[in-house]
C-alpha cells in the first residue's frame, strides 16, 4: 500500500510519473484536473460549481476542490492507496488535506518533490509547443509555484515525509530515483 502526494514545478514531468507510478503501485492516479473535468463533463453538483467558477476565470476555491478530493479518497479503489497529483497546491489545502486524511485514518507515506533547474523546466515547457506555453506565461506560472505551491515543501519536511528527487534527467532515470526513495513501499 502506497500513499503519496506527487510534488514539482510546471514542466518537472510529474504527470509523466504519475502514470507510471500508479501503474507500478497498482494505485489510482488522482489529479485534481482529472477530476474537474469528469465531474464537469458528469454535470455532477460539484462539476457545476467548479464549471461557474472557471467560466468567470476564477480559481475554483479551496472547499471545493477539498470536497472533491475527499469524494475521490472515499471510492473503493482507493483503499490499496493513491497517488495525489496537483493537490494540495497551497498550505491551507495541505492542512485541510491533513486533517481529512486523520478522520479517514490514513496517512501520506511520502510527498515526492521533483526538482529541476529553473532554466530547463523553461525549455522543457517551450519545447511541447502547447500555445499557451510563452516564455511570459511560463514565467508567470513559476512566479505562482514559487510564492504559493513551494510553501508546502517544508510544511511536509517537518513532518519527516518528503523526499527531493532530482528531476534534471531522462525520464527513465527519474523514475529509477522515485523507485529506489520507494524501495520500502514496494
Amino acid at each position: 500500500m502506497a500513499r503519496l502526494i506527487l510534488f514539482g514545478p510546471p514542466g518537472a514531468g510529474k504527470g509523466t510519473q504519475a502514470v507510471s507510478l500508479a501503474k507500478d503501485f497498482n494505485i489510482p492516479h488522482v489529479s485534481t484536473g482529472d477530476l474537474f473535468r469528469a465531474a464537469i463533463s458528469g454535470k455532477t453538483p460539484l462539476g457545476l460549481q467548479v464549471q461557474s467558477y472557471l467560466d468567470q476565470g476564477q480559481l475554483v476555491p479551496d472547499q471545493v476542490v477539498i470536497d472533491m478530493v475527499r469524494e475521490r479518497l472515499a471510492q473503493m479503489d482507493t483503499n490499496g492507496g493513491w497517488l495525489l497529483d496537483g493537490f494540495p497546491r497551497t498550505i491551507p489545502q495541505a492542512q485541510t488535506l491533513e486533517g481529512l486524511l486523520q478522520e479517514m485514518h490514513q496517512t501520506c507515506d511520502r510527498v515526492l518533490n521533483l526538482q529541476v533547474p529553473e532554466h530547463v523546466l523553461v525549455a522543457r515547457m517551450l519545447s511541447r509547443g502547447r500555445k499557451d506555453d510563452t516564455e511570459s506565461v511560463i514565467q508567470d506560472r513559476l512566479g505562482v509555484y514559487h510564492r504559493e505551491t513551494a510553501p508546502i515543501l517544508d510544511f511536509y519536511r517537518t513532518r519527516n515525509c518528503l523526499v527531493d528527487i532530482d528531476g534534471d534527467t531522462t525520464v527513465e532515470r527519474v523514475t529509477h530515483r522515485i523507485k529506489t526513495a520507494l524501495a520500502d513501499l514496494l
